[in-house]
C-alpha cells in the first residue's frame, strides 16, 4: 500500500504542475505505484475542471466559463504535454527520413508546424468544451463526470501505447516507464476507468471511441516513427483529450441536436 500511496504522489508530480514537497525514492514499487496511479491522475484534473465548472456556470457567461476551463487544464499540467505534442508535430511536418525525425523530436526549438499545430489544438479544445458547457442535454452531474472521464482515459490511452508499442531508444523517461510497465500494471489502472460507466453508462460510447483512437494511433505510431518515446507519450495524452472533446461534441450536435 505505501508503495502504492508513493506512486500516486510520483505520478502526479510527472504528469502535473501541482506542487507536492515530497520525495519519493524511485524504486520498483514506488514506479509501479505511478503506473497505476494514470487514471486517478486524470481524475485529479478532472476533479479542478469539475469544481471550476460548478462554481462558474451559474455566475460567469459561458465563454469566461470556457476560458477558465481550458486556461486551468492547461495550467495544471504546466504544458508539459503540450511540448510534446509540438515536437511531434514538428517531426511529422518535416517529412524527413526517420532518424531524421527522431533528430527532431529532440530539438528543443520550436518550429512553425508545432506553433500552427498548438493554435488550432488549444482552438479546438475551446470549441468542443464549449459545445458541451453549453448543452442542454447533459446535467450538471454528467457535465461533471465528463470532465473527469475524458482526462483519465486519455492518460489510459497514453498508458496502452507505451505498454503496447517499441521503444524508439533504451534510454529517457518512456524507457524508465517501461521497464516497470506489465499487464498487471494497465489492468489495475483500467479498473479505476470503469468507476465512472458504473455511474453513467453513457461513458461506454465515448470509452469504446478510445479504443478506435487505440487502434489507428498504434499503427500511425508504428509507422512513421517505428517506436514511443516520452514526446509521442505526452502527445497522445493531449490527442487523447482533444478526441473525447470532439467525439462528445459531434454526440451532442449531430446525435441529440
Amino acid at each position: 500500500m505505501k508503495g502504492f500511496l508513493h506512486g500516486i504522489v510520483l505520478s502526479i508530480q510527472f504528469l502535473t504542475r501541482i506542487p507536492i514537497p515530497m520525495t519519493i525514492p524511485w524504486e520498483a514499487r514506488s514506479i509501479k505505484g505511478a503506473l497505476m496511479s494514470f487514471v486517478i491522475v486524470g481524475y485529479i484534473i478532472g476533479g479542478c475542471l469539475a469544481t471550476t465548472l460548478y462554481i462558474m456556470e451559474n455566475t460567469f457567461p459561458p465563454y469566461a466559463t470556457t476560458f477558465a476551463l481550458l486556461s486551468l487544464w492547461v495550467f495544471l499540467t504546466g504544458g508539459l504535454h503540450l511540448d510534446g505534442l509540438m515536437d511531434v508535430v514538428d517531426a511529422l511536418g518535416s517529412n524527413a527520413s526517420l532518424t531524421k525525425k527522431h533528430e527532431i523530436m529532440k530539438d528543443p526549438h520550436v518550429g512553425s508546424f508545432s506553433v500552427v499545430a498548438l493554435f488550432f489544438h488549444l482552438g479546438g479544445k475551446a470549441v468542443f468544451l464549449h459545445v458541451i458547457v453549453t448543452s442542454n442535454h447533459l446535467t450538471s452531474a454528467q457535465l461533471a463526470l465528463v470532465l473527469l472521464f475524458i482526462p483519465a482515459c486519455s492518460r489510459l490511452f497514453a498508458l496502452f501505447l507505451l505498454y503496447k508499442g517499441p521503444l524508439i531508444k533504451q534510454e529517457g523517461l518512456a524507457y524508465e516507464w517501461k521497464r516497470y510497465l506489465s499487464g498487471k500494471e494497465v489492468l489495475i489502472a483500467s479498473l479505476f476507468l470503469f468507476i465512472p460507466l458504473l455511474i453513467q453508462p453513457m461513458m461506454v460510447g465515448l470509452l469504446l471511441s478510445y479504443l478506435i483512437l487505440f487502434i489507428v494511433a498504434s499503427y500511425r505510431i508504428h509507422t512513421t516513427f517505428q517506436g514511443i518515446n516520452g514526446d509521442i507519450v505526452g502527445a497522445a495524452i493531449e490527442g487523447g483529450e482533444l478526441w473525447g472533446l470532439t467525439v462528445l461534441s459531434m454526440f451532442i450536435l449531430f446525435v441529440t441536436g
